[in-house]
């Protein structure tokens, strides 16, 4: 990857110089479909909301379509200030978007390494967002691989919603416009600022915007698969799909682990909470013996069941419920509806969604969303609410210390048939117990992980 792509000063920019889950290598198509996503986002809230975003694009080698610049003419409507760029001949310059008041055209040298990335930032008051990447050079595609089909050029990418690290970027494409114009440079930075500087008290709910981004890579890559069929044999397609599987977040359950990770990665006192959770629903599911199938879902749903606070203010990862205010105790109470809502946009989990959206139901019928009393909660959700809440208790939050195994298992008992399945508490007490005089460990980490935690180690952007 180009040492002075955006990708890279973002990388050497960040304190740990790791970035973001989400970074890999990405198809066109891809790429297409993530943008599209965040663009409907801005037009469905834009009217509603009147917040008014700093928009920053850059088009990769100023290939840029009639139907894209029609749509941000309708996008500029809605936004403070839009500034794309560009190869000067991209034609931009004579489409009615270009002669807009609050777009600005920055025409690219084509020595530039902006010419090889396709860019969008969004920073608007309320929310972030972003897809950055940096297409492949000739010596990274393997011998004799170079894409003959558009749709499968392929890019190092990444997307995101988090703050600080939308933000980071867009000082550092600010700074790299200034040598084009300084006066516009100028104009970015006072737009950027003044956004930055506006006080947000209320947290925007992402759901929407995620669900459509797992919507558009579904159909992204169906798209692709398509193609690879008209133009292949069929053992060639098959080859191609499984790569397609393999190495997108096209894949719409790739992106909601990726976002897991994500919220993870953003709770400094609980950073491995997805992967504990969904290791001890899979030990209390297996003494109660549940199906295979169960099993499989109570533990997806345990990788699952924070997704909904990847738009949460960090007052959630660094306080407990008691300190915090108003608005941030809210989101907190909310948070399995709102990953309930996330987990809608994939059918096929229907199950699990249901699984996420209940675990906070309480066995007397006191709990949240609907007031579920007893057997009427599913058993993976008991489980699941019973074993997050024992494993918040062992990691530290806010002033409140770690608790030792047996002073969270003794919390858990207090609450046992009116918060918690009595049964539930009671094969709960069982591994405890088994776990400290030494008979098992308690697992960490639950079998056969999904490929999305084990890229981890390997993925580019953590070496």
């Amino acid at each position: 990857m180009n040492p002075e792509s955006t990708l890279n000063l973002l990388k050497a920019s960040l304190p740990d110089g790791k970035l973001p889950s989400s970074f890999g290598v990405y198809f066109k198509n891809t790429l297409v479909a993530l943008c599209h996503a965040l663009e409907d986002h801005l037009l469905q809230i834009g009217e509603a909301t009147g917040e008014k975003p700093l928009v920053l694009v850059t088009f990769q080698q100023g290939k840029w379509y009639l139907q894209e610049a029609d749509r941000y003419f309708e996008i500029a409507k809605l936004c403070h200030h839009i500034a794309i760029s560009a190869v000067p001949d991209s034609g931009f310059s004579e489409h009615p978007t270009g002669q807009l008041d609050n777009v600005s055209l920055i025409n690219l040298e084509p020595s530039d390494g902006l010419v090889e990335e396709w860019n969008l930032l969004i920073v608007a008051p309320g929310y972030r967002a972003m897809v950055l990447c940096q297409e492949l050079s000739e010596s990274e595609y393997l011998v004799n691989a170079k894409p003959t089909i558009d749709t499968e050029r392929k890019f190092y990418g990444l997307w995101t919603f988090e703050q600080t690290i939308v933000d980071q970027t867009a000082e550092i494409l600010i700074n790299r416009f200034r040598k084009y114009n300084l006066e516009l440079g100028d104009r970015l930075w006072e737009y950027y600022q003044n956004i930055t500087a506006t006080p947000n008290p209320t947290f925007p709910d992402l759901s929407t915007v995620v669900s459509r981004i797992v919507t558009y890579l579904q159909s992204s890559q169906q798209e692709l698969i398509s193609v690879n069929r008209q133009n292949r044999q069929l053992w060639q397609w098959e080859g191609q799909a499984k790569r397609v599987s393999r190495n997108l977040s096209a894949n719409k359950l790739q992106a909601l682990l990726r976002m897991a990770q994500q919220v993870d990665k953003r709770d400094p006192f609980n950073p491995c909470a997805s992967l504990q959770v969904a290791a001890l629903c899979e030990t209390i599911g297996q003494i109660l013996d549940l199906p295979t199938l169960k099993l499989r879902r109570l533990k997806l749903a345990g990788l699952l069941h924070r997704i909904g606070l990847a738009s949460a203010p960090p007052e959630v990862f660094l306080k407990t419920p008691e300190e915090m205010d108003e608005a941030t105790q809210k989101f907190w109470r909310d948070r399995a509806s709102i990953s309930g809502r996330l987990l809608e946009s994939m059918p096929e989990l229907t199950v699990v969604q249901k699984v996420v959206n209940h675990h906070l139901e309480n066995w007397d019928g006191s709990g949240v969303p609907d007031g579920q009393k007893g057997e009427q909660i599913n058993i993976q959700a008991r489980i699941l609410g019973l074993v997050s809440y024992f494993q918040e208790l062992t990691q530290p939050r806010g002033s409140r210390p770690a608790l030792t195994l047996t002073d969270a298992l003794n919390e858990c008992q207090k609450y046992s048939g009116t918060r918690f399945d009595p049964a539930l508490v009671n094969s709960l007490a069982t591994v405890i117990r088994l776990t400290e005089v030494g008979l098992m460990q308690l697992p960490t980490q639950p079998t056969q992980l999904p490929n999305i935690w084990l890229e981890e180690s390997t993925n580019p952007a953590n070496q």
